[in-house]
């Protein structure tokens, strides 16, 4: 552990400025500094340091080409590859810290311990000492614990278990090596859930703009957590992932000595986090299942000029309208600005829709793809996958409103001298030029914009970015339901048919389910297993349904890890694909000489591969070329070896160190995981 990173000396605070209601307040510049004791005695001063804080703690990237919670899964496929999927190439860094970092934890925990005396001791507030309205005030406090809990769980989701740190530390070996102790990921879990239910006491007492955190966004958020160590809980229990048996490695501590599960067993302690994300999502779903953006199921053209919703949602500068979104990034053009219009315009920088969750999407009858004949070759309903064109036809529009269809009208409104696309090319599957390639061929517009105005520069984008929606709590509800009952309560049921009625499919799920052949989906999504075995229909189509409505926003790597779905990709490396291209219409679409195969000057894959665009295999060389391989270590990060060095008792037998390595990961530098 890093001195300077978990115990970074603050002896300079942040002033600011009063801010209009127009105010981007996730995307605060630094602010000059004044001394601790004349700080944080008025609400604007904690208004201020809060903002401050948001850049550093919450997303800031855009749709598909950005969201890595994406680009390396089986849905998107990006033209460079993570180590974690090459054998061998994922190693135990010697000083890289990763996430075991603690620098945002250390500001937040800056604000409490000076705003919290301020404050009082009397839940109201009655007795605060700090100026200006007192609602306000408690929803700047709010704001941190909800903070530190979204910083919290973005490590615990690296490193499972891991430090709870509540005080601004001093800068003392002894107790830094101290407070190096690891909690089991159970209680990191209760504990982010405990900093949530302060957040939403706090902040629910004052409406705020949807820019700002707020008590629906923690309720939504609470659910997510919970949910998501519910269902890790489940699908690692009995192996090293998890507290409360031999093989796990914190076992072998001594301040892990006395740990029980504090629900009583494991098995209780999923029911009650499943409860937990019950409560919290029904919350959220209650208040807004009637306030889903409309979808259309249209793709504006210049000849039906008209807006569909669902899809101006992703790509629009103000979202305080939309009722669906409960916090929302603002960027304001010459303030704060982003590449995403023009990464949608173009060839989405590199990063493609995978074949097989193309494949996925349900046909707007609620079937299958393969009821209907092969994917390659359709019954007339289902049109195959001869172009591109014909994927879309009669499908779930959560896919035909933004893949990107050859000869499509990109820009409606406006002009620009900048290189764009205004009508939609063939797929450039053999760029060089890595920010127009189309590395699957197919690509997606979500989070694009019809107007040419975001399109006058590389990073001159100001289309706000959706970090929470309501559709979520839908979708969390009917999951955790059915993990912690193994059935569909009414309420479960009413969302599910909300959000397939939005999509334009079927609401008759059950007709799905009865269709659902795990095998054929097996062939397309990883998410069909948990620890290497098939789940059923029913629960899989639940994760179809958040995979599907879900497309490019980050949540997918989240889904797989909770879900333990990549075991089998340890014996069965996965090949990703992208369009039918041999022996098909599009192949036409090249002008002779464009595409090479079988060459040292190679730009495609072979046809004698396969007819569908292989992208990792145009030539053997690469990295990827046997396809994307797992490790069971790599469901978590390596910790690094500097860290246990330096609280060991020696400063080198790192085994002396409070600070224990994560499953299957040595304690060598430089070393890949074991298993």
């Amino acid at each position: 552990m890093k001195l300077n990173t978990i115990a970074t000396a603050l002896t300079l605070i942040a002033l600011g400025t009063s801010f209009s209601a127009c105010e981007d307040y996730l995307n605060q510049e630094p602010l000059s500094s004044v001394s601790p004791e004349q700080y944080f005695t008025d609400a604007s001063q904690l208004l201020a340091y809060v903002d401050g804080q948001y850049a550093s703690v919450l997303p800031g990237n855009n749709y598909g080409y950005y969201r890595l919670g994406d680009q390396y899964t089986d849905n998107q496929i990006y033209y460079t590859v993570e180590d974690r999927f090459v054998e061998g190439e994922w190693k135990v860094s010697h000083s890289d810290d990763g996430n075991w970092t603690f620098s945002n934890i250390y500001y937040l925990n800056y604000f409490l311990s000076q705003v919290l005396p301020k404050y009082g001791d009397a839940a109201d507030g009655s007795d605060c000492t700090i100026s200006g309205t007192l609602s306000e005030i408690r929803h700047y406090i709010g704001e941190v614990y909800m903070l530190r809990a979204f910083e919290y769980f973005t490590r615990y989701q690296g490193m499972g278990d891991f430090p709870i740190i509540t005080e601004p530390l001093a800068d003392d070996m002894e107790v830094l090596t101290e407070a190096s102790c690891r909690y089991p990921r159970n209680e990191v879990a209760r504990f982010i859930l405990s900093d949530l239910d302060k957040a939403i006491s706090l902040m629910g007492d004052v409406d705020m703009a949807t820019t700002r955190l707020n008590a629906d966004a923690a309720r939504l958020f609470k659910s997510r957590v919970a949910l998501y160590e519910a269902t890790w809980l489940k699908y690692f229990k009995g192996t090293a992932f998890v507290p409360g048996n031999s093989l796990w490695p914190g076992a072998a501590k001594d301040y892990n000595a006395d740990f029980t599960f504090q629900a009583g067993s494991i098995d209780q302690e999923i029911d009650w986090f499943l409860s937990q994300a019950m409560e919290a999502a029904q919350m959220v779903a209650e208040k807004y299942k009637g306030q889903l953006t409309e979808n259309t199921g249209h793709v504006r053209q210049s000849d039906c000029n008209y807006d569909n919703p669902y899809f101006t949602m992703f790509g629009s500068e103000d979202l305080s309208s939309v009722g669906e979104v409960l916090l929302w990034r603002q960027y304001v053009q010459g303030v704060s600005t982003h590449g995403g219009c023009i990464g949608a315009n173009e060839g989405n920088w590199g990063c493609g829709l995978s074949k097989a969750y193309v494949q996925n999407f349900l046909m707007a009858d609620g079937s299958p793809v393969y009821t209907h004949g092969t994917y390659a070759y359709g019954d007339g309903y289902y049109m195959g996958d001869q172009t591109i064109a014909d994927v879309a036809v009669n499908r779930d529009t959560r896919l035909s409103d933004f893949l990107k269809i050859p000869g499509q009208e990109n820009i409606l409104e406006g002009t620009t001298t900048k290189d764009v696309w205004f009508t939609e090319p063939t797929p450039w599957i053999y760029s060089g030029d890595e920010q127009r390639r189309s590395f699957t061929g197919y690509l997606i517009s979500k989070g694009g914009t019809y107007g040419a105005d975001q399109l006058t520069d590389v990073w001159k984008g100001s289309t706000g970015l959706v970090i929470f929606r309501a559709a979520e709590a839908l979708l969390n509800y009917m999951e955790a339901c059915y993990e912690k009952n193994g059935s569909l309560d009414g309420s479960a049921r009413e969302y599910w048919a909300l959000l397939r009625q939005r999509a334009k499919v079927d609401t008759d799920f059950d007709k799905t389910i009865a269709q659902t052949d795990m095998t054929k989906e097996a062939e397309n999504d990883w998410a069909a297993y948990s620890a290497g075995q098939l789940i059923d229909a029913t629960l899989y189509n639940i994760r179809r349904e958040r995979r599907c409505e879900f497309l490019s926003e980050g949540l997918r790597d989240m889904d797989l890890h909770r879900w333990r779905a990549m075991d089998q990709l340890i014996d069965n490396p996965w090949i990703p694909e992208g369009i039918h291209l041999y022996g098909t219409p599009q192949v036409n679409d090249y002008e002779d000489g464009v595409l090479i195969y079988d060459s040292d000057n190679a730009n495609v894959s072979s046809p004698s591969d396969s007819e569908y665009l292989r992208p990792f295999r145009v030539k053997g060389s690469h990295i990827a070329y046997k396809g994307y391989i797992w490790k069971m270590a790599h469901y978590l990060e390596p910790i690094n070896i500097n860290q246990m060095m330096v609280t060991s008792t020696d400063g080198s037998d790192t085994s002396t160190s409070p600070i224990y390595q994560n499953p299957y990961w040595p304690t060598t530098a430089d070393a890949p995981a074991e298993k």
